[in-house]
């Protein structure tokens, strides 16, 4: 409702002879109302009373002023909108958008605010897998991570013919004296080292890891966990695995040979890979200089290492001259060669797998999957997770309601600009909650499609 006191004027330069006044007396106002889509979106698909479902409330109901399915809400949604800090929500907890997206709009008890603030929402991300004395919600870590895989097999009509599972592991800087904290070499920082699964767009995994491991470890126990859901719901989909060298290690190959996976991994080049290029290193030589450009070569061969492999294997090679200089890279899969030639499998299917590194900078960039700054890293997982939901969140927007538009490739965080913070007037009455968005707001023929189609994916 509109303020009933009178606001102190703020004057500005004149205008054409025109007096510009400021004050704050505009009411109930938001920037976040094209945030509606959201809500949208997850009725849609119905993640956050799943996500909420993976927690176990064992708070005293008469005492209870905030459910579990508001805060995980109230969280997911704030992370989507930008807003990466708990203390932010000390604000947000009056806005009337969120109240609105979080399906409460007043408090239970007098002088509360519809939402939760900082202090309830913590003790939320400090919630442990059993309660104890102080932590009375609880949570569950398998069913959070089997709800990554749910969402992303219902969305899909039936079931495609092959997916590629693109496997990453990226640096999340410590922010302190944290659980877990090593010194990483190559990162030349104290980090975590979370380890992610993507196939396309579609995040499956998001599991945090200290980082003085190898880089592949817990691979194959993740990988495992997801391809036994898949295919309990595909049983006869295709499924190729793809990473780079850091992945590259006989266990997972060997896994994946043994359970009718195919894989497709780098190879870190050494003396002996190098060596067996060596006429195509000097053709791609020759050529570079003739033409004063880049060249490559290809070589499509059988290879094993003398110790750490069980078994030969097909190997790519890339022997390419750039400015002078030879830069050879190596790939070796489980796909044949009438399959798929030595070019198009590195250039085509191998290259593409980069894209990959584009959805953890959404994760960490836009979403703040990186603000793991608790002290234990049972907490911080779960701050992974909150973010990681904020992204599946987004994606589904993007693929359901903005699939027509100039949005559809869009990141999470030009979605977010351009379509989620729209400044409005919040009118509540008894009977409806009005939102009067702005009127010159340049992309509302986008934002009312996606609210069509967000509403007969509903239907």
């Amino acid at each position: 409702m509109p303020t009933q006191c009178s606001a102190r004027p703020h004057e500005f330069a004149r205008v054409e002879n025109r007096s510009v006044v400021a004050a704050f007396d505009g009411g109930a106002v938001t920037s976040d109302a094209g945030a509606l889509l959201l809500g949208s979106t997850d009725r849609a698909v119905r993640l956050l009373d799943r996500f909420a479902g993976c927690f176990t409330d064992h708070r005293r109901p008469d005492l209870v002023e905030h459910e579990v399915s508001t805060l995980v809400g109230q969280r997911v949604f704030g992370i989507a909108l930008g807003y990466e800090d708990l203390n932010d929500h000390d604000q947000l907890r009056h806005d009337p958008v969120m109240a609105t997206l979080a399906g409460k709009l007043e408090a239970h008890r007098e002088g509360c605010a519809p939402l939760a603030g900082k202090s309830t929402l913590n003790r939320l991300e400090l919630s442990r897998t059993e309660p104890t004395r102080y932590h009375r919600i609880s949570h569950d870590p398998q069913a959070i991570e089997d709800l990554f895989v749910t969402i992303f097999l219902e969305a899909y009509k039936k079931a495609p013919r092959q997916i590629i599972l693109d496997l990453d592991a990226t640096d999340d800087p410590i922010h302190g004296n944290q659980e877990g904290r090593f010194f990483h070499g190559y990162y030349d920082s104290y980090c975590y080292l979370p380890l992610y699964i993507f196939c396309g767009r579609h995040l499956l995994a998001a599991r945090l890891r200290r980082s003085n491991i190898d880089g592949a470890t817990g691979a194959r126990e993740e990988v495992e966990r997801i391809i036994a859901q898949i295919r309990r719901r595909w049983p006869r989909t295709r499924i190729l695995l793809r990473a780079d060298s850091g992945f590259c290690r006989d266990e997972l190959m060997s896994w994946c040979e043994a359970n009718g996976i195919d894989y497709l991994f780098g190879l870190a080049r050494n003396q002996r890979l190098v060596a067996e290029i060596e006429v195509e290193l000097v053709e791609a030589q020759e050529e570079s200089n003739r033409t004063g450009k880049a060249a490559r070569c290809f070589r499509d061969f059988t290879w094993r290492t003398r110790d750490s492999w069980s078994r030969s294997r097909r190997v790519i090679a890339k022997a390419q001259v750039t400015r002078g200089d030879p830069n050879p890279r190596f790939v070796v899969t489980s796909l044949a060669r009438a399959e798929a030639g030595a070019r198009y499998l590195y250039e085509k299917i191998y290259c593409a797998r980069g894209d990959m590194e584009n959805r953890i900078k959404e994760c960490q960039a836009d979403l703040f999957a990186d603000r793991t700054s608790t002290a234990t890293m049972r907490a911080n997982q779960l701050r992974l997770w909150f973010a990681s939901m904020a992204y599946v969140l987004l994606c589904a927007l993007r693929r359901i309601g903005l699939r027509f538009t100039q949005f559809a490739n869009a990141t999470c965080g030009t979605i977010r600009l351009k379509l989620l913070k729209i400044g409005a007037v919040v009118t509540t009455s008894v009977r409806r909650v009005k939102v009067a968005m702005a009127s010159a707001y340049p992309w509302r023929d986008e934002w009312e499609l996606a609210h069509a189609l967000l509403h007969a994916a509903r239907r």
